[in-house]
């Protein structure tokens, strides 16, 4: 449906609406100032707005221009679909319309208020902060308008800036759009990753606002709002009894101010005189950025697992990862050469610490040149892989980054500039920076048959040296370009559909870790599952594979700040994240290096890293001592694999984060509001794995208040599709209540048989000793079971058990 609303509507006029409207706007709160450019004034002309109800408790603004002087970019590829609007009739009532939810929409000024009950849950252009600078041709000459009486100096911003040497021009001037949300009874917001930062989002009164541009940043400042890494323009809001969130779909830089205030709400009675006002907290969000549409989705809950659920519906869930890359991770800039590998490899054993991965950094290649090997220091990869990894059941990682060398000789070159496959300048040339190869050329990702070739040099005729068990990393893609403004890409640089830098910027790193899964995926025939590692990302890279901090420092507060930053990330989508233990940079202290080993045993990825300049710390090398903490840490996190693994299959069919914060598993409880120094593994506080596929379970059950829990153990091959394609999978949901204990299958579609058995349980908080307990398996004859009981502790153990694990069994305890 579409109105003008000048015509239709008089002063203050409002209505609600249940479902999708389109309307347009003569003006919106014009004139207004520019924010990524100089002090201009503009007036608005004609806007398309777009209101619509998506099933699943999700609304959805979006303005544009309704005429625009060339199409404005849109957000493509990380919505999984289009978002269905609900299937109920739409209608126009008065605001008082009797409905739980009702959308109240205010033409002049242009206003909307989401009311649920009675109560305003959020408002946008409260303030009046929306603003929407339109596209214009380009002056016949820019410097022309500096000899009119009418310009002003300060015009010439408008089309071109300077940065240094740097000029970044703008072929249709200013761009730039923003709009402010009130969330009404709130002050606790959260998300917004990727920043070096509290969990909470603080107040950004100081001008010191939260940036979203991804730039590659050596050894980030701590307790910095300046964009870093990744981006995901998602926002949630928590207060007890409702949770919401506000998912900004735009990779240009984009700003958010943040302002928490209280708020006189006046409650309404039969005589004015007996009118009562009481204060509330409210948080107004001002989302800002360079250049695209206006393209909002307001998650409505109301609880936290509902927005994760909200939010995966738009961008999707976690890919489930295969099982080795949950193990540890051993990697450093750069393991030398085959025997060096070997020699490490072989460490690992002599000190009987299990890990799944090693990693290899740029210094493997010839010359920097990705998919290539340095033929004197790697020159039979094949038999390193094969005969020292593959004997053991391990895994290797190799770096492969997204500038590609300046050298005709150099086949990937030759190939992409023949195609015409590198992202281009304003000129139409080639863009060519400075990285580490040296002069380089990067490939244009946003192009869909540039991910199809690139995909296609995973296979192992092309990769040459490359194996089953050679898995992917994915750095420097913000992109990094050393000699360029912030170490990046010019915004004037070209991309598919001459579509400028500036308008996919966040999206360059999201656009190669898809390739790169793809290319792992299609080497094996569509058949084994990818382990891919990004460190830029944005919305939706959760599909694509794991993320990881970037560069930090061997340095305390690198430690503590990497468990707030982990969290956001995690509610933001992308459980499978992590940060590098010991930290990056520089030499850690054995405390710090043991502590950091025991936090990252109990993060989704596990991986220990170092620079080039650092000191060797394999967890060997800091004395028997501190080898035996970091053992006994590393064979924990082996310990909770099965646990694990059951996490991320929740995350990955129902979006619940791995890591996640305190209040989320208590969102009534204001004192866990806060808390970023401890989080919840799932719901609980927080060898090789192919070697392990067979080892028995021992189960530790917590039991509540009421002397009951539940609890799931999710099993599949751990590297295939197959629970996908063909419902290889087992779910099995475990049960204590009322002294019974008993196991059951959680989900009947699933045919995957097993030998695992459950060795032992562990029951803690039983009040007292139990005279027997017996065990009553499917089709068989009932059991007496050996335990044991500590009564200063409350823990009954019941030993010997060998229950199959894909079988119905109960536990009786008398």
């Amino acid at each position: 449906m579409v109105m003008g609303l000048g015509s239709f509507c008089g002063s203050n006029c409002s209505f609600s609406l249940s479902l999708s409207l389109s309307l347009s706007l003569w003006h919106i709160n014009a004139p207004l100032p520019i924010l990524f450019g100089t002090n201009h004034i503009t007036v608005l002309p004609l806007q398309q707005v777009e209101i619509s109800e998506i099933e699943g408790n999700i609304f959805r603004l979006k303005i544009n221009e309704k005429v625009p002087f060339k199409p404005r970019y849109e957000v493509p590829d990380v919505l999984i679909k289009e978002p269905m609007e609900s299937e109920d009739t739409y209608k126009l009532v008065l605001t008082c319309a009797d409905e739980d939810q009702q959308l109240h929409v205010t033409a002049n000024p242009f206003q909307i208020q989401f009311v649920c009950k009675g109560e305003i849950v959020w408002s946008t252009n409260s303030n009046g902060l929306l603003y929407f600078e339109h596209l214009q041709p380009a002056p016949q000459s820019r410097y022309a308008m500096s000899l009119s009486p009418q310009s002003n100096w300060n015009d010439l911003g408008l089309w071109e800036e300077k940065f240094g040497k740097f000029s970044d021009i703008k072929a249709n001037g200013p761009s730039s759009i923003g709009l402010d949300f009130s969330l009404h009874g709130f002050e606790h917001v959260y998300g917004i990753p990727q920043h070096a930062e509290t969990l909470l989002l603080k107040n950004t009164s100081d001008g010191d606002v939260y940036r979203l541009y991804n730039l590659d940043v050596f050894g980030y400042k701590v307790h910095s709002k300046m964009g870093i890494y990744g981006a995901v323009p998602l926002l949630l809001a928590h207060k007890p009894g409702r949770t919401a969130g506000i998912f900004w779909l735009n990779s240009s830089e984009t700003l958010v101010e943040i302002a928490t205030k209280a708020a006189m709400e006046v409650l309404s009675s039969r005589t004015p005189e007996t009118s009562k006002q009481r204060v509330l907290p409210q948080t107004d969000v001002r989302w800002m950025s360079e250049s695209g549409i206006i393209d909002t989705f307001i998650l409505m809950g109301p609880q936290p697992f509902d927005i994760f659920k909200q939010y995966a519906e738009l961008t999707g869930t976690q890919a489930l990862p295969p099982l080795f890359s949950l193990g540890y991770h051993q990697c450093r800039w750069n393991y030398e050469d085959e025997d060096d590998v070997e020699g490490v490899d072989a460490g690992f054993d002599m000190h009987d610490i299990p890990y799944d991965v090693i990693w290899l950094d740029i210094e493997h290649t010839d010359g920097k040149r990705y998919f290539t090997w340095n033929k004197e220091k790697f020159g039979n990869p094949e038999r390193m892989q094969k005969q020292i990894l593959m004997k053991k059941k391990r895994k290797l990682v190799v770096i492969l980054d997204p500038h590609i060398k300046v050298d005709p000789l150099y086949t990937i070159y030759s190939q992409a500039k023949e195609r015409g496959y590198f992202v281009k300048d304003r000129k139409g040339k080639d863009f060519e920076g400075i990285c580490w190869p040296g002069l380089s050329s990067y490939l244009d990702f946003t192009n869909p048959e540039v991910r199809e070739w690139y995909a296609d040099q995973f296979a192992f005729s092309a990769y040459k040296g490359s194996s089953e068990i050679l898995f992917a990393w994915n750095d420097m893609n913000e992109p990094s370009v050393f000699r360029g403004v912030e170490l990046t890409m010019q915004k004037d640089a070209v991309h598919y559909g001459k579509w400028e830098h500036r308008e996919v910027h966040n999206l360059y790193g999201f656009y190669q870790q898809m390739a790169t899964a793809e290319g792992l995926i299609r080497r094996s025939g569509g058949l084994e599952r990818p382990f891919v590692l990004t460190r830029s990302f944005f919305a939706g890279s959760q599909k694509y594979g794991a993320v990881w901090t970037g560069d930090n420092k061997a340095k305390w507060q690198y430690l503590k700040i990497s468990v707030p930053m982990l969290l956001t990330i995690s509610m933001a989508g992308i459980s499978f994240c992590g940060a590098d233990v010991g930290g990056f940079i520089g030499n850690p202290e054995p405390e710090l290096l043991v502590r950091w080993y025991q936090a990252g045993a109990l993060q989704p990825f596990f991986r220990g890293h170092a620079n080039m300049n650092t000191k060797r710390r394999e967890p060997w090398l800091f004395g028997e001592e501190n080898t035996r903490i970091i053992r006994n840490a590393i064979k924990e996190r082996y310990s909770l694999l099965p646990y694990l693994y059951a996490l991320f299959y929740r995350a990955h069919k129902v979006a619940e984060p791995v890591m996640r914060p305190v209040w989320v598993e208590f969102p009534k409880e204001l004192e866990t509001f806060g808390i970023e120094d401890e989080y919840m593994l799932g719901k609980f506080k927080g060898k090789s794995t192919e070697l392990m596929v067979d080892v028995p379970y021992e189960l530790r059950v917590a039991l509540d208040t009421k002397e009951s829990a539940v609890g799931e153990l999710y099993l599949d091959d751990g590297h295939s599709f197959q629970y996908l394609h063909e419902k290889k999978f087992l779910l099995r949901k475990f049960t204590f209540h009322k002294n019974v204990f008993s196991s059951r299958c959680a989900d009947e579609n699933g045919q995957f048989h097993t030998k695992c058995v459950v060795e032992q349980i562990l029951i803690l908080g039983i009040k007292k000793q139990p005279s027997s307990v017996t065990a009553s398996i499917h089709d068989g004859k009932d059991q007496a079971v050996a335990f044991t009981y500590d009564a200063k502790i409350s823990v009954l153990t019941l030993q010997k058990l060998s229950l199959n694990v894909g079988i119905d069994w109960v536990l009786h305890i008398k």
